[in-house]
């Protein structure tokens, strides 16, 4: 080798060398062996340039790999930073995807996640032209991920459709078919020994991954499945704080609700221990549970409303109320019907007292069930105390009836005044009522008046074995109902009921007691023990049961309405009344009396029946209609003579 050769061949070397240190290009190596060429350096000069070129080659492609491998670290540098931030699963695994796919430069990047029932499903994609592969279910040990998972290793293809390596899906390559893939990489996704899903790579051209790039993937993936668990944690911790503030809640609301019932609770008892009456007690229940309350006893009579009218609750619907009041007090607790309205017993021990029906603007919530028990057992203490005052009061009150039914009676003035001291008014409208129980001790029901009595208002006594009570009202066959309504259940036997009035002055009780007595009587004789009726009921019956014998209260009754209609109209519906009586019945004799034809007298029997009802012509009311017309004809015949007899006095004319 001459010093000229060793001169280019140092030339040329040291010019590798500069573009080695400038990080030149392939090509200039390659225009650098052109020019030697060129220049004719001789063999062994190209020899030594063509090896410098290729070392320096070498070189260059380390220098590469290792910057990409520095590029693929700061990569996943900067992903396990990404990661570290508190993502949900969903976000989380985009993230993932969007960073599998940047870093190896995929065409389209995805994650599978195992689910139940032995498959996966693809949960995130990146890239996807389709969106078909989204919510994908692949089942285990099927495709390039099952290889992976099973494999725990990761798995790839240059070229996924033309590959018989590992178990195909159809449902996979119809997905990969569409989107155009070719090349396929899938790494396991790790949690301790187990695997958890798989991240893919894929791209739509042929390609063969390097082991440098296989590994990345598997670092990512490892990053991956920490974050993944991590995120799963979270989101379970999210989940368990989420529960922990709605129990947190719920217990915040149910204090409120308890501390509402118990300031309910406290409010209503106050007032029962203050001696609130029913009605208060009502209606303290009522604004507890936001809506309308009724107090009813065991025979289903209201006590008490809540209501501004002190009635019923509108609408009302008396067979499942009826029936949940059953149910109410076998079960010892509150019962619904259909149309929201509850029923809550009202007990004392084993004793029916009755029951609080409530119709709330909204459901019942538990604690306001609470409540409405709370409120049924106020009312039930309520109503033990009056019976208490009753008892305790008994013979103070029955001292003062016994007085009123005495004859001669005691002066009027005192026993007003002793009656006003009990808070009752006897110038008001009363009714008397007797009660007979048809069997059984009578202590049970001597408890019972008295404590019915001073619920009414009204008083009580035993005489002749039977409950003698003086009520205030203005129907007395109501009154009798009531009281019957309620004693028999609470005997479980059946009692006799008879009533008259109404009487307005302490004097009229003897009258009534007389009256009732004889009405009771009157119900034995004809076979209807166990019954109850006025005086009014009996009809005419009642007429002669009656000291006053009120001939006008019994023709009002029979056929005042009647009278009223043609009195109004001028029309002759009595007098077609009593032709129809004297001719047997028979509407066209009648006709022939009236000397009208029989369709009018039809016409106004059907008119007849309007007013009187449609049983108008049963055998007692008959009697009755029949015996009133007679009463009412012989009164007119009475008053025209009175009208003779004073147009035939002589007219005293030394008066003026």
């Amino acid at each position: 080798m001459t010093w000229e050769g060793a001169d280019t061949g140092g030339a040329s070397a040291l010019t590798v060398l500069e573009l080695l240190a400038q990080q030149a290009p392939p090509h200039r190596f390659e225009e650098l062996l052109r020019q030697a060429r060129r220049s004719g350096a001789s063999a062994a000069e190209l020899a030594e340039l063509e090896r410098a070129v290729e070392l320096a080659g070498g070189i260059h492609s380390s220098f590469s790999r290792r910057e990409q491998r520095e590029a693929g670290l700061a990569a996943l540098v900067d992903t396990a930073r990404d990661l570290t931030f508190p993502y949900d699963l969903d976000s989380l695994l985009r993230v993932i995807t969007q960073r599998a796919r940047r870093l190896l430069d995929f065409d389209m990047a995805y994650v599978s996640l195992r689910g139940g029932s032995g498959a996966s499903y693809i949960h995130s994609t990146e890239g996807s032209k389709t969106g078909l592969s989204t919510g994908l279910r692949v089942l285990d040990g099927r495709g390039l991920g099952g290889e992976a998972q099973a494999g725990d290793a990761p798995a790839w293809t240059s070229d996924y459709l033309n590959d018989d390596r590992f178990p195909h899906c159809e449902a996979i390559d119809e997905v990969v078919r569409l989107e155009g893939l070719h090349a396929v990489m899938a790494v396991p996704l790790r949690n301790g020994d187990a695997s958890v899903g798989a991240l893919y790579g894929a791209d739509r051209r042929i390609r063969h991954y390097t082991p440098d790039e296989l590994g990345l993937m598997c670092s990512l993936a490892d990053l991956a499945a920490v974050a993944i668990e991590k995120a799963g944690l979270l989101d379970q911790t999210r989940a368990e704080v989420t529960e922990l503030e709605l129990d947190s809640s719920r217990a915040r609301t149910t204090l409120t609700r308890m501390r509402h019932v118990s300031e309910a609770h406290s409010r209503i008892m106050n007032l029962v221990l203050a001696g609130g009456d029913l009605c208060n007690v009502a209606k303290a229940a009522g604004d507890a549970l936001d809506g309308a309350v009724m107090i009813r006893d065991p025979g289903g009579r209201s006590l008490a409303s809540s209501l501004p009218t002190g009635g019923e609750l509108p609408g009302l619907d008396e067979e499942a109320v009826a029936k949940a009041s059953l149910d109410a007090h076998a079960g010892r607790r509150p019962v619904v019907t259909g149309d929201n309205t509850w029923v809550a017993p009202v007990i004392a021990g084993s004793e029916d007292l009755g029951v609080l029906v409530t119709r709330p603007t909204t459901g019942l919530t538990a604690e306001d069930e609470r409540l409405l028990e709370l409120a049924a057992q106020s009312v039930a203490f309520l109503l033990l105390m009056q019976r208490s005052t009753a008892v305790a009061e008994g013979p103070v009150r029955d001292e003062l009836l016994d007085d009123l039914l005495a004859d001669p009676q005691h002066s009027p003035h005192q026993i007003v005044q002793r009656a006003r001291r009990l808070g009752i008014d006897l110038r008001k409208p009363h009714v008397l009522v007797v009660a007979r129980p048809e069997g059984g001790e009578q202590g049970r029901a001597v408890v019972w008046a008295s404590s019915y009595a001073y619920r009414m208002s009204g008083l009580k006594t035993v005489q002749g074995g039977c409950i003698v009570l003086l009520l205030p009202g203005l129907d007395a066959s109501a009154a009798a109902r009531a009281v019957s309504g309620e004693l028999s259940p609470l005997l479980g036997h059946p009692v006799s009921v008879g009533s008259a009035g109404p009487g307005w002055s302490p004097d009229s009780a003897g009258r009534m007691y007389r009256e009732a007595t004889r009405c009771l009587d009157a119900m034995s004789a004809l076979g209807a023990g166990g019954s109850a009726a006025s005086v009014q009921d009996l009809g005419f019956l009642g007429l002669l049961l009656s000291d006053d014998h009120d001939v006008d209260g019994f023709i009002e009754s029979a056929i005042g309405p009647v009278l009223d209609y043609d009195a109004e109209r001028f029309t002759d519906l009595t007098r077609t009344l009593e032709a129809y009586f004297a001719s047997g019945g028979s509407p066209t004799n009648a006709a022939e009396a009236l000397h009208v034809h029989p369709n009018t007298v039809s016409r106004r029997l059907e008119r007849i029946g309007e007013l009187l009802g449609a049983e108008w012509q049963k055998p007692g009311q008959v009697l009755e209609v029949q015996l009133a017309l007679r009463l009412q004809r012989t009164r007119d015949v009475l008053a025209q003579q009175r009208g003779l007899e004073h147009a035939r006095q002589p007219v005293d004319r030394t008066a003026s």
